[in-house]
């Protein structure tokens, strides 16, 4: 079994409902086997282009084209280095294209990677688009946005110390993009821990504009990743849908999470207790020793006095004994100090996301006030699939399984969200359905 076999991924995009062109593009670059998983890993790429129609599409086509094969040609060269130099080559690409024409002024895109290889999870980003990783631990589940929003709320945010919803600005204005600027400043986290049944979900300002943290996290614990990409855009879409929509989902399994790096960083370890200074001065000394006798061999030769050249012997060999023993002296303590780790990657939100009673109740409730609202607008959505699914989550919540009761209700809701994709109508009264 390698790593492909052991990871589970789906990823869906959608236009929305007010837009006529997808701007939003993305990549997916998994080893073919076993030694191409542990040289290179696997990598998964949204972006999100800006700059109109037409520019903004090119501008995240050449993103996600130019992150994979750059970082795939340079991975020998280390995580970090290799996303580096990827990012820098697209930056140039799109800004040198950006410059050749008028009509593309603007020219831009959002640019989000995950990179899991066996020491674990590397993200490179810049813009909005965000990598969550979510995870089940034990009575509590959590989901983490592993990406700072490079946008104009988040930055006045972070300075006055509040929450970026706190703030009155406009969310979608970024501080950073791929292609405005000849240089541009590119953040690059790792490596994140990994463990069997880890979640990770990189998706467009469409879907985290629209659903909350605690939403995505619940639905894409429940549902296998390619359901949960279809019911988080009709969601996304159902609210309004104002911008494209692009979701991947990455369920790891064992062969991903068998090297977890540390949480902690390691000390460096220092020459073994009990060891004299003395063995660590000698090669100092002997250098200062032969230079003194090669002092004294110059003034007993230069007064004809006998052992004058034995004297410059000697000191030459006492010179090159210090120097051997500084040579020494630095490969042992070259192979005895271990290099810290990179400090620990950061997490910039958490967010409960377990799936309880509470959680299962206030879906079924929205569940059917949206096919209640299906049926006044005259659309009525299949019923019997609905009830189907509706009915099972009954008998699940009765046996205690949340899990399986919210996964049903989420079947049914689909049915009836399939009504409202089918004619592109938003509901403009369709809240939030289990926030916290």
């Amino acid at each position: 079994m390698n790593g492909l076999e052991k990871i589970e991924h789906a990823c869906l995009t959608d236009v929305g409902v007010r837009r006529s062109h997808n701007q939003d593009n993305h990549a997916v670059l998994v080893g073919a086997d076993e030694r191409q998983w542990r040289a290179h890993g696997h990598l998964f790429v949204v972006a999100d282009g800006m700059g109109g129609h037409a520019v903004g599409e090119l501008a995240s086509q050449q993103a996600v084209a130019t992150i994979p094969h750059i970082y795939h040609k340079h991975a020998k060269m280390g995580a970090v280095k290799a996303l580096r130099v990827s990012y820098e080559e697209a930056n140039a690409n799109i800004y040198s294209k950006g410059q050749q024409n008028r009509e593309f002024e603007g020219m831009g895109t959002t640019a989000t990677t995950l990179l899991l290889k066996p020491e674990g999870a590397w993200i490179a980003h810049i813009g909005d688009t965000r990598v969550y990783r979510i995870r089940n631990l034990g009575e509590k589940g959590l989901i983490e946005q592993l990406t700072y929003d490079h946008s104009l709320a988040w930055e006045i945010a972070r300075q006055r110390r509040v929450e970026p919803e706190a703030v009155q600005v406009p969310t979608n204005v970024l501080i950073r993009s791929l292609g405005p600027t000849a240089i541009a400043e590119v953040d690059i986290d790792g490596p994140y821990p990994i463990e069997n049944g880890d979640i990770f979900l990189l998706c467009s300002d469409g879907l985290s504009g629209q659903v909350s943290d605690n939403e995505i996290g619940s639905v894409a614990t429940a549902l296998a990743p390619a359901e949960a990409c279809r019911f988080l855009i009709d969601l996304a879409n159902i609210r309004g849908g104002p911008d494209n929509i692009t979701v991947l989902i990455i369920r790891v399994g064992e062969a991903c999470a068998e090297s977890v790096p540390e949480t902690r960083p390691r000390k460096a370890r220092r020459a073994p207790a009990g060891r004299s200074p003395w063995a660590n001065a000698w090669p100092l000394v002997a250098l200062l020793l032969g230079i003194f006798l090669s002092v004294v061999a110059s003034w007993l030769t230069y007064n004809r006095i006998e052992f004058g050249k034995a004297t410059y012997i000697l000191a030459a060999v006492v010179v090159v004994a210090g120097l051997l023993g500084l040579f020494i002296e630095h490969r042992r303590e070259k192979s005895q100090i271990v290099e810290a780790p990179p400090p620990m990657a950061r997490v910039h939100r958490q967010t409960n996301c377990k799936i309880d009673r509470e959680t299962v109740d206030k879906l079924a409730r929205s569940s059917e006030s949206l096919r209640q609202r299906a049926s006044d607008l005259q659309t009525e959505a299949d019923r019997a699939t609905y009830r189907q699914h509706a009915d099972a989550a009954a008998k699940f919540l009765e046996t205690g399984d949340f899990t399986a009761a919210f996964r049903e209700h989420c079947r049914a809701m689909r049915s009836v969200m399939d009504v409202f994709a089918r004619l592109k109508t938003k509901v403009e009264m369709f809240q939030p359905v289990w926030e916290r």
